[in-house]
């Protein structure tokens, strides 16, 4: 089984790259440097939504599915820095060189970690390989890489039911209840600032580990569409997943798998 990398990301207004950009003293609150950011951006664009290199990665999510099984954790502010997080993240594509699966991670999460692992100084020569790397397989990249939109390596799944056309982008949060799964549970993107004010990092982890169960569920059901699970795959599938979270039994998987079960019963698996 080819190993799959299901991640999300949840960030933060970068503080001290407004402060380097605006020359604006240390010793400005933190709030006060993100309000002056959203004040210069609704200005601009009618928008308070930052440009991507001034997003601080706060958390990465993930979802590993391998022949060995399921494993979902963050890689998060709460132990590491952000350069961490980022070369962590980078290190287990270079590691497994999976399938990666995104919502958006093409339009979003992607370039933000590109910009950001450009700043720490972020290695990652697996995932930049266009065919011309070092390894046995390199070639092959030539043809199907993490970088090209139109390659599955990254395979960013609202880009592509989309048709890569972006009036016809659906959210994860309601394609996901509509197949029958859980969605977003109490916390959006838009409330990760303030959460991250109010001291809740661990509650934008929890979140973030929902969002890209909620992922792979989806991610299984276009399997499926394409012909690569039956229905009894992914109700196997299903299943198992359900039993891995059960098995953590922490208190996010405790109100999704309650939510799962009385969502729509959406897909007949």
């Amino acid at each position: 089984m080819k190993p799959i990398l299901v991640f999300d990301i949840e960030t933060i207004p970068d503080i001290d790259g407004i402060r380097c950009l605006n020359d604006l003293p240390a010793e400005l609150p933190e709030a006060e440097v993100a309000e002056l950011a959203f004040e210069q951006r609704r200005a601009k664009t009618g928008s308070d939504f930052l440009p991507l290199h001034l997003q601080r990665v706060a958390c990465i999510s993930c979802v590993l599915r391998t022949s060995e099984g399921f494993k979902v954790w963050s890689l998060a502010e709460t132990e590491l820095d952000e350069a961490a997080i980022i070369q962590r993240f980078f290190d287990g594509v270079e590691k497994f060189t999976p399938q990666i699966v995104s919502w958006n991670g093409g339009g979003f999460d992607l370039p933000v970690l590109h910009y950001r692992a450009l700043r720490h100084g972020v290695a990652a020569p697996r995932y930049w390989d266009l065919g011309d790397g070092d390894y046995a397989d390199s070639r092959d990249f030539k043809w199907n890489n993490y970088i090209s939109r139109y390659h599955t390596r990254h395979l960013d799944l609202m880009d592509l039911l989309a048709l890569y056309n972006p009036r016809a982008n659906a959210p994860l949060d309601e394609l996901a209840k509509l197949c029958g799964f859980p969605g977003k549970l109490g916390m959006d993107g838009g409330k990760v600032w303030s959460a991250w004010q109010a001291g809740e990092q661990a509650a934008i982890s929890d979140y973030c580990q929902t969002d890209v169960v909620n992922t792979y569920l989806v991610y299984n059901r276009f399997r499926r569409l394409r012909g690569e699970l039956t229905a009894a795959e992914e109700a196997a599938e299903i299943a198992f997943v359900k039993a891995q979270l059960a098995k953590i039994g922490a208190p996010h998987w405790r109100e999704f798998l309650a939510a799962w079960s009385g969502a729509a019963p959406g897909g007949a698996v």
